[in-house]
């Protein structure tokens, strides 16, 4: 794809469909077999759907149409279909309750909803309540007798030619997790998309020679920008064929991966986590003798071993687990444990990292060249210049994939983007000679102590990695209640228990392990970065449709306490 051939961006569907045509771009199980988009299908389904929009429901040129429905291939249809019909799409949360729904809805009044079965009900009430809303098209085969019309069942006309639309139109705007009140919707233009798929598809090619028959698995939500650009655009861009699973389950996970021979795949660093749990939970169930042999050659022959060909052969029964054609993941979306980094890259699994935040389209950094240091978030796009605030250590940047604003709230970008374009990420970072980027904490979860010392978060978890004890922990700062500093901030950390600890021992003792564990870790802190507060919960932290933890919640239900 070249900028000269393609002026208007994501019109690159139809060069795509000439050139990969028969060759599958999305695909998913169902209960029939294998629901299969190919190019040439993807873009017949996509030319429909906006025909549909501009002749039959009359939707204007930058009319907003918004989407409710988990990753499936009738979504990237929709999503093209957007693009053709020159509307601008808002993907939205489908962890999200009803009122904070109703909330972005309300804020950018979308005209027509699309809507997958799953989530009819949800979509009927929102209509009942939200004037904008004229359509809801369901996408799934339904049959017209439910009384909606389905993107399976409206007329075959594939004639729609493409709006055209400036570089500067806004394509999508992302509402961040979560959003409650006053709704802050992430702009994103052509442009901003273009730039990351030229810049990608070079940070791919550092992988899979260009021409490679690539096939993606893809497991996160298509709502969120970083799946959406680099897991959908950018692969599709490629000629790559992407795949979707009904669940996070590694079972599932891994049933989709050998089927489809899976080469690749983006994910969130808790998808890891679950994955080496199954491997090592199957391996324990294995003969003496195997688990002594797989204990050697981890500890002992692997970590010696310079070729990647050679660790999966040690490892074979794993990477038949993966469809024995498996060459590596994509961490993004939160910091990746550089321990569980290590595991993968040692059993013969490739993992990269990419950095970036919705503001910046999303990728920013991208792990490229033979060794990588799992500590870094890798180097910089090409289009994408970035400096250090001398002060603070926070990390901005420029480029074309910066955003073109917060929707109808010039007051909140004005805050991040400076007048002259630089992106304030909100993130602490240091840069080698290399060029490598190594975030090292993140401005507003800083710890203000009450003698004005400063503690990252980030930076006590790191002492916390690798817990025999603990299913995951979050440090955040709480206010004293009481004693000479009360209300200032003190290092919380609140922790989880793992599951065999708890089956294993009483509250009580749980409890007193995980505080007696957490002193013991922090010890290589200085003294004033040591958490003052151990709170132990039974259930799991709250998190993002990603995976992040929800630092703001559990700050207000220890506070609460």
């Amino acid at each position: 794809m070249t900028k000269n051939k393609h002026e208007n961006v994501l019109s690159f569907l139809q060069s795509q469909t000439n050139k990969y045509d028969d060759r599958v771009a999305l695909g998913m199980r169902n209960r029939y077999g294998w629901s299969e988009y190919t190019y040439n299908g993807l873009s017949l389904m996509s030319r429909k759907i906006a025909s549909y929009l501009i002749n039959d429901l009359k939707v204007a040129r930058e009319e907003k149409i918004a989407i409710i429905s988990e990753s499936k291939v009738e979504f990237g249809a929709v999503f093209f279909a957007s693009v053709i019909a020159g509307t601008t799409l808002i993907p939205l949360d489908i962890k999200l309750t009803k009122h904070e729904l109703k909330s972005i809805m309300s804020n950018c009044s979308p005209k027509i909803v699309f809507v997958s079965q799953k989530y009819l009900k949800t979509a009927i009430e929102l209509k009942d309540e939200i004037p904008s809303i004229e359509t809801i098209i369901l996408m799934d085969d339904m049959g017209d007798e439910i009384g909606y019309k389905n993107i399976y069942r409206i007329p075959e006309n594939y004639d729609t030619k493409l709006r055209h639309r400036r570089m500067d139109s806004v394509a999508l705007i992302i509402y961040t997790s979560g959003t409650t009140g006053a709704p802050k919707g992430v702009q994103t233009t052509f442009r901003n998309l273009y730039s990351q798929i030229v810049d990608l598809k070079k940070a791919m090619e550092n992988i899979f020679k260009e021409g490679t028959k690539v096939n993606i698995m893809s497991i996160l939500p298509m709502n969120h920008l970083f799946e959406l650009s680099f897991g959908f655009c950018a692969f599709l861009n490629l000629g790559y064929s992407i795949y979707y699973t009904k669940t996070l389950r590694p079972a599932d996970v891994l049933s989709v991966m050998r089927a489809k021979k899976i080469h690749f795949m983006c994910t969130v660093p808790s998808f890891f986590k679950m994955l080496k749990m199954q491997f090592e939970s199957e391996i324990a169930k294995q003969s003496k003798f195997k688990q002594f042999m797989y204990n050697i050659n981890y500890h002992y022959i692997a970590k010696f071993l310079p070729f990647q060909s050679i660790r999966k052969m040690l490892f074979k029964d794993i990477h038949e687990k993966l469809g024995n054609d498996f060459y590596g993941f994509c961490s993004g979306g939160a910091p990746m444990d550089t321990e569980m980094g290590k595991y993968f890259d040692r059993i013969g699994v490739n993992v990269t990292q990419g950095y970036g935040l919705s503001e910046a389209s999303p990728v920013v950094t991208f792990s490229m060249g033979k060794k990588i240091d799992l500590k870094s978030v890798g180097f910089l796009l090409d289009s994408y210049k970035a400096k250090l605030d001398p002060e603070t250590g926070e990390l901005m940047v420029k480029g074309p994939a910066v955003m073109k604003g917060y929707y109808q709230r010039p007051d909140l970008t004005s805050e991040v983007i400076t007048e002259d374009g630089w992106l304030h990420t909100g993130d602490i970072a240091k840069i080698d000679k290399k060029g490598q980027v190594f975030i090292t904490g993140r401005i507003k979860n800083m710890i203000v102590l009450a003698g004005g010392k400063k503690v990252f978060p980030e930076e006590v978890e790191k002492a916390l990695d690798g817990s025999q004890f603990m299913k995951e922990f979050c440090v955040i700062a709480t206010t004293k209640k009481s004693g000479s500093k009360k209300g200032t901030e003190e290092v919380t950390v609140v922790a989880v228990p793992d599951d065999e600890t708890k089956e294993k021992y009483d509250e009580k003792t749980v409890e007193s392990l995980i505080t007696s564990e957490i002193k013991k870790r922090c010890l290589k802190l200085c003294e004033y970065k040591r958490p003052t507060n151990i709170v132990v919960v039974k259930d799991e932290l709250p998190k993002t449709a990603t995976q992040k933890i929800k630092r703001k919640e559990i700050v207000e239900l220890i506070n609460s306490r």
